[in-house]
Order: structure tokens, then C-alpha cells, then sequence
């Protein structure tokens, strides 16, 4: 009876553990098979951002220090997103829109998970769908796995029947102050009240 005790457990930790790095690294909401789950934000201190090389769409080698000085808005997806990626570029085209001049006061920034199809150019082409002030960022799959890495965030190629390829990666919109440390997050498909209350917030702290 004591081993069945302990076997469940050990169980129960072994899920609350991976519920925790779940949440944290933004595995939870994804555009593919694993479905939907909220990412709740997290506290300041958490370990989320730091280094990255990469390049903007315009061709630029840029990295984490170029963003220094003001609060940044976060989002990774990849431009052949069906769905997740086209509703949350247009939903922070309406933030933009309705911070009014406080959106200039923030960066706000579209990383690649595709290293294979997003160019800069391909990069370039796709915002332009989207208010000019997001900012593309792309790189080689080692400079993408590095930046993912900083910011936790899940992503993984998921083939496709008769051919071709998704991608499968976290939703969240991360916050960042002007120094580079995280501020919270966007969820989703989260009100648009909620949300604006959050980024006048970062505006606040920047």
C-alpha cells in the first residue's frame, strides 16, 4: 500500500512540475495540434528575454542592446501562420492605433521561428499588411533557437500530409521595460481593455 502512496506521489509532483515550466516558457497556446491553453504573465524577476543576434527586415544585424531605452512588445510566430500570427500582428496594429502617440513610446517586435522560409524580404513583404512600426526580426535556426531560448518560448516543425511544413510555437506577447527586464504578458486573444491597460502600464514604467 506505502509503494502506491508514494507512486502517486511522485506522479503529482512529476505533473506539477511540468505545469510550471509549461506556463513559463509559454508552451501552453499554440498554433498547431497540442491546442489551445492560456499563459498566464509572470513576475518581473522571472529570467525571461536577455541576448539575441539577429536581423530586421530590412537586412540589419541587430541585437538585444539596439532595443534599449524603451519597452518592448514581443510576439514570435512565423509569416505561413494560418491563424494565431495574422490575429495578434492585427490585434497590436490596433493597440498602435489606439495608444495614439504612447505607441511610439514602445517597440514593438515580430520574431521568426522560420529560419527556412523567413527571409528579411519575406519578412519585409508580410508587415506590410500590418502598421509600419512592427519591426521583423529573423536569423539562421541557431540565432532563433538561442533568442527562443531567452524568452522560453516553444516552438517545434510539425510536417505536413502530402508535403510541406507548420510550425507549432507559443502565443504570448511578452512585455519588456526599458532596460531589457520582463514585464508580463499579452495573452492571446485578451481583451483589448486588458490589454491596453497592461501597455500604458509599460509605457508607464519605460
Amino acid at each position: 500500500m506505502l509503494r502506491y502512496v508514494r507512486w502517486f506521489a511522485w506522479g503529482g509532483v512529476a505533473v506539477l512540475g511540468f505545469l510550471v515550466l509549461a506556463t513559463m516558457g509559454g508552451w501552453l497556446f499554440t498554433d498547431g495540434p497540442l491546442g489551445p491553453a492560456r499563459v498566464m504573465s509572470g513576475p518581473a524577476s522571472l529570467a525571461i528575454g536577455g541576448p539575441f543576434s539577429l536581423t530586421d527586415h530590412r537586412g540589419l544585424a541587430v541585437t538585444e542592446r539596439d532595443f534599449r531605452g524603451r519597452p518592448m512588445a514581443v510576439f514570435f510566430g512565423f509569416t505561413y501562420c494560418p491563424d494565431v500570427c495574422p490575429t495578434t500582428l492585427t490585434e497590436m496594429t490596433g493597440f498602435i492605433e489606439a495608444l495614439g502617440p504612447d505607441a511610439d513610446r514602445i517597440q514593438w517586435v515580430f520574431v521568426s521561428v522560420d529560419a527556412e522560409r523567413d527571409t528579411p524580404q519575406a519578412m519585409a513583404a508580410y508587415l506590410e499588411a500590418f502598421d509600419r512600426r512592427i519591426i521583423g526580426l529573423t536569423g539562421t535556426e541557431e540565432q532563433i533557437a538561442s533568442a527562443a531560448r531567452g524568452f522560453r518560448v516553444f516552438y517545434r516543425r510539425v510536417p505536413l500530409e502530402g508535403g510541406g511544413y507548420t510550425m507549432d510555437h507559443s502565443a504570448s506577447t511578452f512585455l519588456l521595460d526599458a532596460e531589457g527586464r520582463f514585464a508580463g504578458t499579452l495573452d492571446y486573444k485578451e481583451s483589448e481593455r486588458v490589454a491596453l491597460e497592461k501597455l500604458r502600464m509599460l509605457v508607464g514604467r519605460g
